[in-house]
Parts: C-alpha cells; structure tokens; sequence
C-alpha cells in the first residue's frame, strides 16, 4: 500500500512539473503576439445631444498647409488606395466637437501577405499582418517603426515602416 502511495504521489509530483513547465514556455511565447485591440468608430454629437457613429469623410481643414511642411512620399505601387480617414473626436463641454488625429488606415497586399497599418500625422499603428497561404510571419514594433517579415522557405517579403524623421513612410521590399 505504502509503495502505491509513494508511485501516485511521485506521478503526481512530475505531472504538476510538466504541467507548469509547459504552460509557462506557451506563455512566455505567446506575450510576445499579443496585438493590439481594434478601434471602435469615433463618436459625433448631434445637435440633439445623441451620439452617432462617424462614418463619413471629415471636412477638409480650414487654413492652407504651411509652407514649411513637406508633402507626404506617394505610397508604394503595392498599396491600395482606400482612404479611410479615422477622426477620434471628444466632446466639449458646450457640446461641439474637436478633431485630435487624422489618420489614413493603408493596405499593402504582397506576396507573402497582406499588412494594414493605420498611418497618422506623426507615428503608425498596425492594424493587422495576414501571411499568404504557406507563409508565415514575425512582427517587430518600436516607438519610430514598425516591421513586419513574410516568409516562405527560402522566399522573403519585408514590410518596413519608419517615422522616426517624418510622416510615416512604407517600404516594401522582396528577397
């Protein structure tokens, strides 16, 4: 009986060692892919007072760009060219609303994927990185760029976006 015991006992000890042990190397490595949550619409008051989502084009700015502003690079042959400008407003005590951030949400479809990235003023935020079908893909972000690797066998396909000196800039390169 006391030998049984001393099995199930040792049974149980190394199951519970396995058990941690394997949770905490899926853990450590699934920490590093955790993305970044979607952006619900921006809100508009009316002038009933009721909130409605934003789903049209905001007006243009008043005033004319300033003349120490360079214009932004034309995007990469591979983007596609759907402009949705994304205008978080927050309103004001008298009820009006404020524009803090236009952004253009862009979509870059290559040959091992497709990546969206959210391109503001200043900095980026990538929305999403699809690999292709039989690609895999790796995500590297920092505070002035954003990287995003495809890569099938010997076959690689880089989407490199940097802000660290202006706007946003995309480049896509193959290897």
């Amino acid at each position: 009986m006391r030998s049984a015991l001393l099995h199930v006992l040792a049974w149980s000890l190394a199951t519970g060692a396995a058990v941690t042990l394997s949770w905490w190397g899926v853990h450590t490595v699934m920490a590093g892919t955790v993305y970044d949550p979607p952006r619900a619409l921006p809100l508009t008051v009316s002038e009933t007072g009721s909130a409605t989502p934003e789903t049209g084009t905001p007006p243009p700015p008043s005033g004319s760009p300033s003349p120490s502003s360079t214009p932004a690079p034309p995007p990469s042959p591979t983007a596609s060219r759907s402009r949705t400008p994304v205008t978080p407003v927050s309103p004001t005590p008298s009820g009006t609303v404020t524009s803090t951030v236009r952004s253009t949400v862009r979509s870059y479809d290559t040959d091992g994927g497709r990546v969206v990235l959210d391109l503001a003023e200043s900095y980026a935020t990538l929305v999403s990185a699809t690999p292709g079908t039989g690609w895999s893909v790796q995500v590297w972000k920092t505070e002035s760029w954003i990287r995003v690797d495809f890569a099938s066998g010997a076959d690689r396909v880089t989407v490199f976006c940097t802000w660290h000196d202006g706007p946003p800039r995309v480049d896509v390169q193959n290897y």
